[in-house]
């Protein structure tokens, strides 16, 4: 599955999901929003959270793994590039942790070859889109991904990170 995830995106309600737009709900699933840059956080987490998720946000490796292992989130959206610890060593580190290693994972990154998609692949990876992409799609990206983990497909969205489109 080369490229990004725009020409597949549909936005699908996830059961729980808070529903779209305003506040999230009590049971809005959470994602933990994990990049170095400011201005990405924040136009990822106003579109999320204007489709109803609840954000929760790191700004490098070491605190995202430090906010994994605090909230649980249900899903992480992980930059690959980033200052100290990078998004390659948290996938690692969650992928190698019993309580961490059924988080779904989809990384943001500007990396763009097929050697960094099989990479994020043998991480156990879901997903993974390529700056720059288009914000306003996230929340359909991660909605999709949250409901085909929930349905076990998780393994099959692993697979598909190495297979063209």
């Amino acid at each position: 599955m080369g490229g990004t995830w725009r020409s597949r995106v549909r936005h699908r309600p996830v059961p729980g999901g808070g529903g779209g737009g305003g506040r999230p709900a009590e049971s809005a699933p959470l994602v933990l929003l994990v990049d170095d840059e400011q201005a990405i956080r924040t136009i990822c987490r106003v579109n999320l959270e204007g489709d109803g998720l609840a954000v929760s946000e790191a700004s490098d490796g070491g605190e995202a793994l430090a906010e994994v292992r605090r909230k649980r989130p249900s899903l992480v959206l992980l930059d690959v590039m980033m200052p100290s610890v990078d998004g390659w060593t948290v996938a690692e580190e969650l992928a190698g942790d019993n309580e961490t290693r059924d988080i779904p994972v989809v990384f943001l990154s500007a990396r763009a070859a097929d050697e960094d998609r099989l990479r994020a692949q043998e991480l156990g990876a879901v997903g993974y889109v390529v700056k720059p992409f288009d914000p306003v799609e996230l929340s359909g990206v991660v909605r999709e991904v949250l409901e085909r983990v929930g349905r076990g497909e998780g393994e099959q969205l692993n697979r598909e990170l190495s297979e063209s489109e």
